[in-house]
């Protein structure tokens, strides 16, 4: 099994256990998987897998290319986009989906018992035990956050933290398309500029979340407004870090850093 980002790789490895041998390509957590350069041993990878997963909507175009390049009738391939209905201009960040991971994890599974049918009882026993065991703190801390701190109005540097924070319950108030624009590397408008500087200087929002992978001039503006402000600030970054960590001890870090300036923010 090869996966074109080691977030879904993390996953499927886990719910393979010893019946699957599984690669994934970024595994660097300082790479852009959107403007990633592949190698040719990339391309190796993907042409012998059984099975691949890349996330789709416009974020690794260069892994289905890699795949078209190389048809195989026997492999099986798992495009998170097109699993989720999701087209290339939607958001693309769906690992950061408690809910989208789970159709994921359901698919994963499925695909193996296709592949090898004969230990479909043994997928069946990893996915119980990656449900139940290892996402346990995970699914716990979303719970928690939720239960304690929905409504409160965050900003957010990149569309990345868009479905946890939706997740999570927080009134999202940066504008979408001021998170949109810092992603994909486009302009951001002047007014969108002006909102989410307000914001900042205003108090209009408790916490503040930044992509520290990409801290362009825009966001380093508005890191600098919220300190002057005293706005907690906290970071979440694009793929596993570091890199030996699984899915969910890097999800779990991340959430117990949100979950700390939320605190701060707020007292409760």
């Amino acid at each position: 099994m090869v996966a074109a980002e080691n977030f879904w790789g993390s996953i499927a490895s886990q719910l393979g256990g010893e019946k699957v041998a599984v690669q994934s390509i970024i595994v660097n957590s300082n790479t852009d998987p959107h403007s990633y350069e592949p190698t040719a041993s990339d391309g190796v990878a993907l042409a012998r897998s059984q099975l691949a997963i890349v996330n789709g909507i416009g974020y690794d175009a260069w892994a289905t290319k890699l795949l078209d390049a190389n048809p195989s009738g026997s492999r099986v391939v798992l495009t998170v986009g097109d699993l989720l209905g999701l087209k290339e201009g939607d958001n693309p960040h769906q690992w950061y989906s408690p809910s989208s991971v789970q159709r994921v994890i359901d698919r994963i599974v499925a695909d193996y018992k296709r592949l090898d049918p004969k230990d479909s009882a043994y997928f069946d026993r990893q996915r119980s035990v990656f449900e139940t065991r290892s996402l346990a703190a995970y699914k716990s801390l979303i719970a928690s956050i939720r239960a304690r701190y929905a409504g409160v109005p965050v900003g957010y540097s990149e569309s990345i933290f868009q479905p946890l924070g939706q997740a999570l319950g927080l009134k999202l108030m940066t504008p979408y398309s001021f998170a949109k624009a810092i992603a994909e590397g486009t302009d951001v408008s002047a007014a969108d500029k002006q909102t989410v500087d307000a914001q900042a200087q205003n108090h209009q929002i408790k916490v503040w979340v930044y992509n520290s992978q990409n801290a362009t001039p825009d966001v380093q503006r508005v890191n600098q407004l919220a300190q002057a402000a005293h706005i907690p600030i906290t970071t979440i970054i694009e793929t596993l870090s570091p890199a030996s960590y699984t899915f969910e001890q890097w999800q779990i870090a991340e959430l117990r850093r949100l979950q700390q300036a939320l605190h701060q923010a707020t007292g409760r």
